[in-house]
Formats: structure tokens, C-alpha cells, sequence
């Protein structure tokens, strides 16, 4: 698959980096995809399979890391700030638009896990978005934290939380904490079983620039992140939810209730499995087929 290195400028001048891959035997300006993945991801993990998939359906697709994270520049190292991130989808969608191989009035996001409410917040506030997959999302921190972590943990995280800030107005260093762990009750930002199984079997197979950790403060910025209120304000530009029934990652009740608030147009598809087989397991074919159509369908000239 022919692709080519790319960065440009984020948030705060910082510079991103990522790769643009050309729609396939376009002859004219072709839509453009922005794909974005979740918490600690880096592109290598599995974004280039889908990114084939758009190519070779004639859309262009620009995949790229998090400032902070993988290839692209930013400090604090491995810190996720969703406010940045959700604008950098902006920026990126300004770089695509730029360029000679997009045609800049058939735009579409795609966004996993974490970035699946980065793409629902998106596509609600910026309405150069014309289509937009939101697979396995992340709805709202507080929810979220209140079914993950057990609430005799909760005082313990919020008293390192303020530990944490207090220690960074003084100059010290950010608290790390692991992304995940093989001990369902030991602190990670995803203590599930499978995450930790994904997350080191990706890294070693593919993605060796994967750290196995984040700031602190990552978790504190995402328990406070609600992409979910803004469903409602996506329409008219339309919209296609992709959500797992055993999902333990991103709880897929919440992305049901939220689909509920979305006004038409709108598609749900549910599958069978986790959070993790949307990328290299059973259902990665069935839903990265239901991407590609989606676009094809709502980006005709």
C-alpha cells in the first residue's frame, strides 16, 4: 500500500506526525478520512489496516499520533489531554483539506475507543465533517470511572490525583501510572484482562514505539471529558455507531443511551465480542467494511 510521511502543526505549535494515504485510481480530488485512535494508542497499532481499507474504496485516509505520544512531538511525554486532542482532529482536518489529492467539501472522521468521542464531539461542533464513524466510543469520564473503578478505590485515585497536582506546582515530575496491568486489581488506566493481552501482544508484533504507561493526569483530564453530551448536535451530518455487547473498556450501555439522543441521520451496528476485536480480530472485516461503506455513501461528489 503506497503511503507517504507526513507531519504538520497541532495545538500549541507542536508538530504531529503520520502517514496520508492516497485514495486508489482517483482521478480528481477525492474525500479524505481522519482516523484517530484511543487512550495510549499509536498509529502502528492497527490504524493502517483501516486506512487501507478507505484507500482502497478511492478515499483518501490521514492517520497520525497523539501530540505526546508515538512520532509526534509534545510534552509532558505520554500525557493525554482530550481538550488537545479533539483539536488536533481539527488541525488535521484543516492539513487534509490543503492538499491537492482532497477535495475539502467531503470530509469524514473515523474514531476508536477514546477517539470515538473525540469523533462524536467533532463531528458536533465543526460541520466541515460530512460523515462520521464513531466505533466502540468513549461516552463520559464520570460514567465511565464510576463503573471501572470500584468505589472504595475512587478516594484513593482522587487523593493521587491531588498528590499529583501538588507535586507539579512545585516542579516536580508528573506521576506515572501504568496503562495496563496483568492484575485485574492492581492501578492501571485500563486494568481490564484484555486490554493488557491486547495492548503487549500488539506492541511486540507491531508497535514497539508503545509505552506502557501515562501521566497521572491523563485519567484525571479523561474522568472529567463528556463527549456524549454533544450527540445530539451531530445531525444532520449523518452518523454511524459501531459498539460491542461485551465491551469492558469503553461500557457499551453508555454508547446505547447516547445513540438514543443522536437525531437522524443515524446507523447502529452491534456485534458480538470486546473492545479489542474491532482491530486485528473476528470483527475487524465485518466492521471495516461498514466504515468504508458508510463514506462511500454519504461523500459522493
Amino acid at each position: 500500500m503506497n503511503r507517504e510521511d507526513i507531519e504538520f502543526t497541532g495545538e500549541g505549535g507542536v508538530t504531529l506526525r503520520g502517514w496520508f494515504y492516497p485514495a486508489e485510481n482517483a482521478q480528481t480530488p477525492a474525500p479524505v478520512i481522519v482516523l484517530v485512535h484511543g487512550m495510549s494508542c499509536v498509529k502502528e497499532m492497527h490504524l493502517d489496516d483501516y486506512a487501507s481499507v478507505f484507500a482502497q474504496a478511492g478515499l483518501n485516509a490521514l492517520v497520525y499520533d497523539h501530540q505526546n505520544f508515538g512520532d509526534s512531538d509534545g510534552t509532558p511525554r505520554q500525557e493525554l489531554d482530550p481538550v488537545l486532542q479533539y483539536r488536533d482532529i481539527r488541525n488535521a482536518i484543516t492539513y487534509a483539506s490543503n492538499r491537492p489529492e482532497v477535495d475539502p467539501a467531503r470530509v469524514g472522521i473515523w474514531g476508536t475507543s477514546f477517539a470515538g468521542g473525540h469523533a462524536l464531539m467533532v463531528a458536533a461542533i465543526d460541520k466541515r465533517v460530512k460523515a462520521i464513524v464513531s466505533q466502540v466510543p468513549f461516552i463520559s469520564g464520570p460514567a465511565t470511572l464510576d463503573r471501572l473503578i470500584r468505589p472504595d478505590f475512587l478516594p484513593h485515585v482522587r487523593e493521587n490525583f491531588n498528590a499529583d497536582r501538588a507535586n507539579r506546582f512545585n516542579g516536580g515530575e508528573p506521576t506515572m501510572l501504568a496503562a495496563v496491568t496483568p492484575d485485574p486489581m492492581g492501578q492501571a488506566a485500563m486494568p481490564q484482562p484484555d486490554a493488557y493481552e491486547w495492548f503487549t501482544k500488539t506492541a511486540a508484533d507491531r508497535a514497539p514505539n508503545w509505552k506502557n504507561e501515562l501521566t497521572a493526569r491523563s485519567l484525571e483530564l479523561a474522568g472529567e471529558y463528556n463527549p456524549g453530551s454533544f450527540i445530539s448536535q451531530i445531525s444532520p451530518t449523518p452518523l454511524l455507531m459501531i459498539v460491542a455487547d461485551e465491551d469492558a473498556c469503553t461500557p457499551y450501555a453508555l454508547a446505547l443511551d447516547a445513540y438514543e439522543r443522536a437525531r437522524e441521520p443515524k446507523q447502529l451496528i452491534v456485534t458480538h465480542g470486546g473492545h479489542f476485536d474491532f482491530y486485528d480480530g473476528k470483527n475487524f472485516d465485518e466492521v471495516s467494511a461498514a466504515a468504508r461503506d458508510h463514506f462511500t455513501k454519504h461523500l459522493r461528489p
